[in-house]
């Protein structure tokens, strides 16, 4: 297993029960592809330097993360069609 750092954005104007299901499921995802979550942080609401999809703030949210390194691609595809998540960067940590 390998350490990898997710950060996730989301729109600004999620309410934190819509926040936290997102949480949830991106754990859930992580789970399922065999990996585990270290660390959650909640950067909170910032603003974004461009719109991105009509969105002008976004929600930031950073994962620690332990994954097997076949099983990135699979996580990156499951995140692409989440639609509540409107950027997203999965790199390896060094």
């Amino acid at each position: 297993m390998k350490d990898y750092e997710l950060t996730i954005v989301l729109p600004g104007k999620f309410t934190p029960a819509k926040k936290k299901a997102v949480q949830e499921r991106i754990e859930k995802l992580i789970k399922t592809f065999k990996g585990s979550v270290d660390k959650t942080n909640d950067w909170g609401v910032l603003d974004l330097s461009y719109k991105i999809l009509g969105n002008t703030t976004g929600i930031f949210l950073n994962y620690d993360l332990k994954l097997e390194g076949k099983m990135v691609r699979e996580v990156e595809t499951k995140l692409k069609m989440e639609e509540d998540i409107i950027r997203y960067l999965l790199v390896r940590k060094d």
